[in-house]
């Protein structure tokens, strides 16, 4: 009985010059002939990508994605290799290392592979001396490389010999290989987009991040395409869930092969957006025949994706061979970017790779002026530096604008809000609001919004001493915040758990502040309501108790304010003040009265005119008071 097959989340593939047996090989371990094109077979060579599944010894099953070696087919190659987890590097013994195998070791190294093995094929076309040759013709290109020192396996596809040496080794790389984790968003950028005979539109892929299972909404990006997935097969079985690191076909409904481009992504509906600026690291390589200047036209690979592209530096003209840099890239067309993908850079005339890097921030904008551009270098070093220590990068993207709504961050940090949540409850530099919509704030950000509330509070305190607080709307706006009520109310609670503002009646105070409790206000309240109860219900208008009271403009209008915040005074019709002692006191007359409530009968009851009456009648309409039938009214409050 043999061992339990095991699927792993781990992708291989080859690499390396044409004719240099990688097909032959891959058919040889797996049995898959992966040139399943007629021109293929006809012309003896890779044209598209090939894909086969390997079994091991021990049941364990990882992927093979076959890519071509000629140099006109480049593109196939980087959309192959961008998915894979380690490379089966293969050179032919009786050719040894050949341009394409240079190019294709860049290549790798570029797109951040860090794990391989080198297969040195053809050992049944050469005597040993030209085998040993050979071998130390591979071991002097891997120098300095993240081959170097990895085992090389001498073997031949045709005889079979050191074929189980090779698997062996497979197997001892895949021991140390580490599972993608399924963690973010499904992201997978299609290779492959074909129709099939009762079942409609299949596309596959190898999964970037995240898990999908049948049934879910997906969107076909960058262009217009929405869809259902209607099966999943992993290695050619069909399974209900598919994640990262996994080679996946899917079946889709609502999707027809016209809809979609090379290039394209399939990820889930309404998560992702096209963009045409990415923030990025890029590496001029070493072999560059000469420097690459700013906004130079560039062809940019990147997933399956194939298009022209501007390349911008922030702080110089030029870039030399071997240097790094911080970058933009300006696309022609729009694309679809994951944080931290690896992209290939090659000149746009002639076709050479040049270069490439890994996404920092894919929805990046022109950063306009000298300023602008030293605090975005500022900002990507700090993310440059987070990825390359394995830090997660939500706190450098929250500090960044002080603030964000977790669905922002979920945009812009491509993570469940979940995920999201979790990091920030481990990190001492964030908060998280709850907020009706929650919002993750830097604590950097919090503390100089504590130093600039402490201000703008008490400049007002100074100019409205009258006044209990700052309503909400202007404290938001002079923090420059969202004036958002659940926002601003749960800011209100984390300000004032740190003592920093108390919080009453949506009124934000400093600590200690008296408002309107202190003696020169309660004096003038009590003129004020003297001086209704004289008026009773001839209510005095604005500008004539202003007059009475012998205040400024600018003085009566914060007093009245404070009037009202307090519930001490109703303006009537934007002209009579009516004080609450007042109201109090006709509510329960008219409450009495016998017969129907009419303007007339409450006019005659007070001995008042229609002039006062109506706006009464009408502010108590719209306080909920009183309710209008017709001619009459029904009291909905009858005391006060």
């Amino acid at each position: 009985m043999g061992a339990e097959r095991k699927e792993l989340s781990l992708v291989l593939g080859t690499a390396g010059h044409i004719d240099h047996g990688k097909t032959t090989l891959v058919k040889a371990l797996t049995g898959t002939d992966c040139d399943r094109l007629s021109e293929e077979k006809k012309r003896g060579i890779t044209i598209e990508l090939g894909f086969a599944s390997l079994e091991l010894d021990d049941g364990r099953v990882v992927s093979i994605v076959d890519v071509p070696g000629h140099e006109r087919f480049i593109r196939q190659m980087v959309a192959g290799a961008a998915g894979i987890d380690a490379v089966l590097f293969v050179v032919a013994a009786d050719e040894g290392v050949m341009p394409q195998t240079r190019e294709h070791l860049e290549i790798l190294s570029l797109l951040g592979i860090r794990r391989g093995l080198v297969a040195l094929t053809k050992i049944d076309a050469v005597d040993g001396d030209l085998l040993e040759l050979a071998r130390m013709d591979v071991e002097v290109l891997l120098q300095g490389t993240f081959l170097e020192g990895a085992p090389i396996v001498p073997l031949s596809a045709r005889d079979g010999r050191g074929l189980d040496d090779l698997k062996e080794e497979i197997s001892r790389l895949v021991d140390v290989l580490q599972p993608r984790r399924a963690e973010g968003l499904f992201f997978l950028p299609i290779d492959r987009a074909f129709p099939v005979s009762g079942f409609g539109t299949v596309v596959t892929g190898t999964a970037y991040s995240g898990r999908i299972g049948i049934g879910e909404e997906v969107a076909i990006l960058p262009g217009e395409a929405r869809g259902k997935i209607r099966g999943l097969q992993v290695h050619g079985q069909s399974v209900d869930v598919a994640s990262a690191g996994q080679r996946v076909a899917l079946n889709l409904s609502g999707v027809s092969v016209e809809d979609l481009q090379k290039g394209d992504v399939l990820c889930p509906e309404g998560l992702f957006e096209p963009t045409s600026c990415l923030d990025v690291t890029f590496r001029l390589l070493p072999s560059a025949a000469e420097p690459i200047r700013h906004w130079q036209r560039i062809r940019l690979h990147l997933g399956t994706s194939d298009v022209l592209a501007r390349l911008a530096f922030f702080d110089r003209s030029e870039l030399r061979p071997g240097e790094r840099v911080l970058a933009q890239i300006v696309s022609e067309t729009p694309l679809v970017g994951l944080l931290n993908q690896p992209f290939v850079a090659r000149f746009y005339s002639p076709l050479k790779t040049i270069g490439g890097g890994r996404i920092l921030n894919v929805y990046g904008h022109k950063p306009r002026g000298a300023t602008a551009r030293r605090e975005r270098l500022a900002w990507l070093r700090q993310l440059d530096e987070s990825l390359q220590k394995g830090l997660s990068l939500l706190t450098p993207f929250v500090e960044r604008r002080g603030y964000l709504s977790l669905e922002e961050a979920q945009r812009l940090l491509q993570q469940k809000p979940s995920d999201l949540k979790d990091q920030a409850g481990k990190e001492a530099s964030l908060v998280l609001l709850r907020a009706g919509s929650d919002f993750l704030l830097s604590e950097m950000w919090v503390k100089g919004l504590e130093d600039r509330a402490e201000e703008a509070l008490r400049a007002f305190h100074e100019k409205e001493p009258h006044l209990d607080g700052m309503d909400s709307e202007v404290f938001s706006r002079s923090l420059g915040v969202p004036s958002d009520a659940k926002f601003i109310r749960a800011l209100g609670d984390l300000l004032a758990s740190r003592g920093t503002v108390i919080v009453e009646n949506s009124l934000f105070r400093l600590p200690g502040f008296m408002g309107s409790n202190n003696a020169l206000f309660l004096e003038r309240k009590e003129r004020f309501l003297r001086y209704c109860r004289e008026k009773d219900v001839a209510f005095p208008e604005i500008e004539e108790t202003r007059l009475a009271l012998d205040l400024p403009v600018d003085t009566f209008q914060s007093f009245l304010k404070a009037l009202r915040q307090k519930g001490e005074v109703t303006i009537l019709g934007e002209t009579f003040l009516l004080s609450r002692e007042v109201d109090e006191k006709l509510r329960r007359r008219v409450a009495a009265l016998e017969g129907p409530i009419t303007l007339a009968a409450v006019r005659d009851l007070t001995g008042s005119t229609r002039r006062f009456i109506l706006p009464l009648l009408e502010s108590w309409d719209g306080r909920g008071i009183t309710r209008r039938v017709g001619e009459k009214r029904i009291f909905l409050k009858k005391g006060p």
